[in-house]
């Protein structure tokens, strides 16, 4: 396609020399993937300002740059635009096509990867090809996932949803980060409906406080959902009203769910060895539910889901129907293994004070005797929330090791000590493999240990920048090496 063609299907103005004005064969962010003919984005950023590379994606055959105006760009068509991320975004989005059919977004603090998973298994349920995208990378129809999608780039992002459509995928679910939203990353696509799941501290690393955070994350509401679309708001968090007055205010139809939900409202829950019973209201009908996962967030999650698929067309009955037969999402109170004593082991992905807390509360109800808690804090993140991790993992928790995350370039020591401000009375053991083993080897009948903070991931990174490493390790295997799983028990 020429790039007057996609300029005028993005509404954009190209500049009137007739400079680059020829086809368009594709788009670039790194000037070092430029190849001729390519659309190249300059944009400043907190490191590296994009704009000093222009020149050498021109030698590279850039033939037109999405840049601020006051940029300086000779031998290819300037694309000015105050918010240069958003007209490249909106302009790369006519490039990349098909795409799915029925797109939807998540955002929020916590919730976001098992809302997006969840509702990738209930479209399944249903019958549709569908996939999700975001911190667990790529799931397909399949259930196959490919991983270092955790927050693509926007060319990634529309290359990947025009590549699903290609291989038959309908239906998309897909993260929408505080990140990637105030980055323009998940731009230009027709998102039928948006789910906001709730609010808490996270990213002040980022951010420059918590109305910054929210006001990012409402970018969803306020911009990327199409007109006409859906909010799915999960309407027990204190965000939540905020939340569906932004959606009301853009004219969106809001779809609440929870105890004060309209949409789906859950009137009770019920706690079960593995599992728990929902009693809900739809549509002025009652029915019950028994949902294969512990826990009141995972409740609230598989519910949001549940809100995404029906505000999406689905049928109600096979929708709640599915809920039943839901899998567990990797990293998210994933039971990893069962210890000789019959302690059960849980892993969960839980890095912020209110996602510790909610990790805890989820648990708790099924401990007949201590709830051992082994948790760490990231390095180069929010320092103002460690000591909160703290104070939740001991006040909900019966023993408390507190051990090394991923440190990246800070001292893994200065960390710990930061964390044990909140937390007196735990114990401190920097190598975590050695700290899983001691709460594993702790663990007796009607214990259960949970392993909190780095849920799926498959390394530790230790170092930053050039010198960073990534160490394999994952909280699930070793757990189930420290357990003694084989011949014994079952996980």
């Amino acid at each position: 396609m020429r790039l007057e063609q996609l300029a005028a299907a993005a509404g954009l103005v190209l500049p009137g020399s007739s400079i680059g004005n020829g086809t368009v064969t594709g788009f670039a962010i790194d000037n070092r993937k430029v190849a001729p003919g390519n659309v190249f984005g300059a944009f400043p950023g907190a490191k590296v300002n994009g704009e000093d590379f222009i020149p050498a994606a021109i030698a590279a055959g850039a033939i037109a740059v999405v840049a601020r105006p006051e940029a300086r760009i000779e031998g290819a068509a300037h694309i000015a635009d105050a918010e240069p991320r958003r007209a490249f975004a909106r302009l790369a989005a006519q490039f990349y096509a098909p795409v799915p059919e029925t797109i939807v977004a998540v955002t929020g603090t916590n919730g976001k990867t098992s809302v997006v998973e969840m509702t990738r298994q209930l479209w399944r349920m249903a019958g549709h090809r569908a996939a999700s995208i975001g911190t667990l990378g790529i799931t397909t129809p399949d259930g196959s996932e490919y991983t270092g999608l955790t927050t693509p780039d926007i060319v990634t992002f529309l290359a990947t949803m025009a590549g699903l459509a290609r291989e038959g995928v309908s239906h998309v679910a897909y993260e929408a980060s505080s990140h990637g939203l105030s980055q323009f990353r998940n731009e230009g696509l027709t998102v039928a409906a948006g789910a906001f799941t709730n609010l808490s501290r996270d990213h002040l690393d980022y951010h420059a406080d918590m109305e910054d955070y929210f006001a990012a994350k409402m970018r969803l509401f306020g911009e990327v959902v199409a007109a006409g679309g859906t909010a799915v708001v999960w309407s027990d968090d204190a965000w939540s009203a905020r939340a569906c007055g932004h959606a009301r205010d853009r004219g969106l139809r809001v779809f609440s769910v929870g105890e004060q939900g309209e949409g789906i409202r859950l009137l009770a829950r019920t706690p079960g060895q593995l599992g728990q019973e929902l009693e809900v209201e739809h549509a002025g009908q009652l029915r019950t539910i028994a949902l294969p996962l512990i826990g009141a967030y995972q409740a609230a999650n598989a519910l949001v889901a549940a809100g995404l698929v029906l505000a999406t067309g689905g049928d109600p009955a096979r929708t709640f129907d599915g809920l039943a037969r839901l899998q567990p999402v990797r990293g998210r109170l994933e039971r990893a293994a069962i210890t000789r004593s019959g302690a059960p082991v849980y892993v969960d992905y839980a890095h912020t004070p209110d996602a510790l807390s909610a990790a805890i509360a989820a648990l708790r109800p099924h401990v007949m005797g201590r709830l051992i808690t082994v948790f760490g804090a990231g390095g180069d993140r929010d320092q103002g929330k460690r000591a909160p991790m703290g104070a939740a993992a001991v006040a909900g928790s019966d023993l408390v090791i507190v051990t090394d995350d991923n440190p990246r370039g800070e001292d893994a020591a200065t960390i710990r000590a930061m964390v044990l401000q909140g937390a007196p009375g735990a114990s401190e053991m920097a190598d975590r493999r050695a700290a899983i083993a001691a709460a594993i080897g702790e663990a007796k009948t009607g214990d259960i240990v949970l392993i909190a903070g780095k849920g799926h991931e498959q390394g530790q990174i230790i170092g930053s920048g050039e010198n960073a490493r990534v160490l394999p390790f994952d909280d699930v295997t070793v757990a189930r090496e420290a357990a003694g799983l084989v011949g014994s028990a079952q996980a």
